[in-house]
């Protein structure tokens, strides 16, 4: 069906303003998963069962913190459509409704995962070495104390990316993660407190940045959008209810995508310490090939859902198509690259040659799909959620998820003895029916009917 929309308008974000807002983004994403690397490397000098343990435990934190990322994603596109109505008021209600709900969300999924944690590990990675889940214990405690200020931190982040500030979030994610390098390098090579020497300077890291990151969205020079005690505190369940209808189901798919991760990764266990490792290695070093493609997923949820706030669809698909035909370019450089420099890569972690050698080819699977598939895959979805059609987004990767990543892994890794290689030959067909779905959905042009539902009811 044509796309219907206003008469024609002036561009909601000239090319500078998209790069304003995406290189900070990218910057951004590039230091998370340059600190990952960080951690990873340093704490292999404790040997192979902290790398182990410690990779098990950050697989079920990634589930966690997509569960706060998607309420995020909530939070902002509900921001980012009410400035692009030009509707201040609500803007600044939602602002404070996303960090309320988030600080209750955190410290709930704190108190469950320090309580369960071992019912939990013993539940996916039961069959695991004991020097391993004795890692995997300590680093899960010590990290799960974060839970509350890594989901404020999220929120914080997306009310200035819902302004177009990132910058802001940039600034505040340099000082985490120096924090944290800085902490990991005296608790491990001075301290030797081995895992609890990467897990402490997390936690105090965002424990900074939280506080950092909302003491700055609270400055009464923050015009675009201050955030007030008075509206965290109070409840606007409109406003909330149309946060979770976003957040909800963005959550539902992130944590089940990051659940199937986590049951692949207990069939890999099955293989033994070498397979762990060499995954670990492996999706360590392909986050750097990941990192445009976040950072502009980031930014094409604030695009878009100013455009659809602005009630301008045409303006919406035109920047969802820039986007991402930015994506393909740069990130495919960046995939390339990553394959290309392996030799080097790889010699910066003490690694056995058989780890190694495995890792190798895990990360060249990964980077040469990942060049025609993820962005596509992964970054056009975004635009899908910000016009609100955010459950068809999950039907489609939990579908994708169930059928292939985990069905067909346990066929390869599991039944036929591939090990890790099984798993990763699995991802990249869970990719090809991600990428068939969300640009089928696009093309079509039926993601438009849920933002005209959502303009028809604001009337």
């Amino acid at each position: 069906m044509p796309t219907e929309t206003r008469p024609a308008r002036a561009p909601l974000f000239t090319n500078r303003q998209l790069v304003r807002l995406l290189w900070p983004l990218i910057i951004e994403q590039g230091l998370a998963v340059l600190v990952g690397m960080a951690d990873t490397v340093m704490v292999s000098s404790a040997g192979e069962a902290a790398i182990s343990g410690v990779s098990l435990v950050d697989m079920v934190n990634q589930l966690i913190f997509n569960i706060f990322a998607a309420l995020a994603t909530g939070g902002a596109v509900v921001t980012s459509q009410a400035l692009g109505a030009k509707d201040d008021r609500r803007a600044q209600e939602s602002a404070g409704q996303l960090v309320s709900l988030s600080a209750l969300l955190g410290g709930g999924v704190m108190l469950a995962g320090a309580l369960a944690r071992g019912a939990l590990l013993r539940l996916l990675f039961g069959s695991i070495a004991a020097d391993v889940m004795q890692a995997a214990m300590l680093y899960f405690l010590i990290t799960a104390l974060s839970y509350p200020f890594m989901a404020l931190y999220n929120a914080g982040a997306a009310l200035f990316r819902s302004t177009g500030n990132s910058a802001v979030s940039m600034r505040v994610s340099v000082l985490v993660n120096l924090i944290n390098v800085a902490g990991n390098a005296l608790c491990i090579y001075v301290l030797h407190m081995g895992v609890a020497g990467v897990a402490v300077p997390t936690l105090a890291s965002r424990v900074v940045g939280a506080a950092v990151i909302l003491a700055l969205a609270a400055r009464e020079d923050n015009a675009a959008l201050r955030l007030t005690w008075a509206g965290v505190r109070s409840f606007r369940p409109a406003i909330a209810k149309d946060i979770l209808y976003i957040g909800i189901p963005s959550a539902f798919e992130n944590s089940f995508f990051q659940l199937g991760r986590v049951l692949v990764v207990s069939m890999i266990s099955l293989h033994g310490t070498v397979h762990i490792t060499a995954n670990a290695v492996a999706n360590n070093l392909d986050g750097v090939s990941c990192i445009v493609g976040n950072a502009i997923g980031l930014g094409m949820i604030t695009v878009v859902g100013r455009c659809v706030g602005a009630r301008d669809l045409g303006q919406a698909a035109a920047y969802a198509k820039k986007l991402l035909l930015w994506d393909y370019i740069l990130q495919g450089a960046v995939a390339a690259a990553v394959v290309a420099s392996l030799p080097w890569t790889l010699r910066l972690y003490t690694l056995t040659p058989e780890t190694t050698h495995l890792a190798g080819l895990l990360i060249a699977i990964h980077g040469v799909c990942a060049i025609v598939m993820w962005p596509a895959a992964f970054v056009l979805p975004n635009a899908l959620r910000a016009a609100n059609d955010v459950r068809y987004t999950m039907a489609v990767s939990i579908f994708s998820m169930v059928a292939f990543r985990l069905v067909l892994s346990y066929i390869l890794c599991v039944r036929m003895g591939w090990g890790a290689v099984g798993v990763w030959i699995a991802m990249v067909v869970d990719w090809v029916c991600r990428l068939a779905g969300f640009v089928w959905r696009f093309a079509s042009h039926r993601w438009e009917e849920h933002a005209k539902r959502k303009w028809e009811d604001a009337a």
